[in-house]
Order: C-alpha cells, then sequence, then structure tokens
C-alpha cells in the first residue's frame, strides 16, 4: 500500500527537497505540496493525503495551529510536524494540537520515512533529544496575558504601545513584564523574550 503525503513548508527548497526524498521510498508518494498553513486543510481535503508533513513557522497559519485544523476538519490525516524549531514548548503544543509525531528537519531521509509509516500506522513519533529536553523545561510558568504582552515586546515595542494595542494600562503591562522577567530568570525583557522563545512558549 502506498502512503499518500502532503508537505507544508514555506520555504520552496527545503519542500522540494523533502518531496525528492520522500519520493525516493517506493511505499511513500508526496500528493501535494502547499507554502502556507492556511492551505493545508483545503490541500487534504482535495488529494486526501494519509500523513500531512507540517512545518512549525508558516505563513497565513502557523504548523501547530494547522495541525489543530485539521484534526477537526479531516481527522482521518494524521500529522507529523517537521521543524527546524526543535523547542520543548513546540513539542507540547504540536502533541495537543493533535499531532502524531514531531522530528526535526535534520532527521536521516531513512528515519523520516520511517516516522511516516510509524505515525501511518497509528504510533506517536517525537525526537528522543526533544522529549528529554521537554520534561526538563516543564510547561510554559508564563500567564497566558503575560506571554500576549511578552510577545507584544518582541520588536521593542515602549509600553505605551503594547498597551494601547493590548487594551491594558502602562501599569498593568510594566507589571506583566515585570512577572515575565522574573518567571524565565532575564535580567531585561528583551531577555526575557529570548528565553521564552527558546523554550517554546511564545
Amino acid at each position: 500500500m502506498t502512503i499518500r503525503l502532503l508537505l507544508a513548508d514555506d520555504q520552496a527548497l527545503v519542500r522540494g527537497a523533502l518531496a525528492a526524498l520522500l519520493d525516493l521510498e517506493t511505499d511513500l508518494t508526496v500528493v501535494a505540496e502547499v507554502g502556507r498553513g492556511d492551505e493545508v486543510v483545503a490541500a487534504a481535503r482535495e488529494h486526501s493525503p494519509d500523513v500531512a508533513l507540517l512545518d512549525v513557522e508558516m505563513p497565513g497559519l502557523d504548523g501547530i495551529a494547522a495541525a489543530a485544523a485539521l484534526r477537526a476538519e479531516v481527522p482521518q490525516t494524521r500529522v507529523l510536524i517537521v521543524t527546524t524549531f526543535g523547542r520543548p514548548g513546540y513539542l507540547r503544543k504540536a502533541l495537543q494540537a493533535g499531532a502524531s509525531g514531531f522530528v526535526v528537519k535534520d532527521t536521516p531521509a531513512r528515519q523520516l520515512a520511517d516516522a511516516v509509516r510509524r505515525v501511518h500506522a497509528g504510533l506517536r513519533v517525537v525526537d528522543p533529544a526533544l522529549a528529554a529536553d521537554s520534561l526538563v523545561s516543564g510547561e510554559s510558568p508564563l500567564t497566558d496575558r503575560e506571554t500576549d504582552v511578552l510577545r507584544a515586546a518582541r520588536d521593542g515595542a515602549p509600553v505605551a504601545l503594547i498597551a494601547a494595542a493590548l487594551f491594558l494600562s502602562a501599569g498593568t503591562v510594566r507589571n506583566h513584564l515585570s512577572a515575565a522577567i522574573g518567571k524565565t530568570g532575564a535580567s531585561t525583557r528583551a531577555e526575557a523574550v529570548h528565553a521564552a522563545e527558546s523554550n517554546g512558549w511564545l
């Protein structure tokens, strides 16, 4: 039996390389490729893939949100996240969104093909190093509001702009930033943003 695949990655070169590698396997065939997360569900409906390989960071909709949309709307298609960003927080979010597997892009081609087969068979596949990191780093210590504020502070926006964007007072924004800095063990908000991003909490 041939396993039908959908590839979603915003980098055409990476998508093409993945397609070429996977098509070399006699039991795998790529039936659709998209470059945006918000194109995933429509492509899955049209081509009925068995497994969708999704990048995390894509325009339109990220891979984790696309995985959740697939689970809700095309539940027969299983999801394998294949990403450059091997962050523990992303792993947890992806599994919570319904992904069956999570591997990084430097996984050897044979292991990637095996991961696809295992996901298709109903098994869960997770990069072992990432799974260990996930256990060590734990859940995000940030509240939803602290996460929103840190996200808005990514580009160094002043407190007044963050407050206006999130409909909060400047004092509330400062309090959330201070709490986030403390919880991430950072000294500045830039360090807090970096720490949260590195753990996949943003």
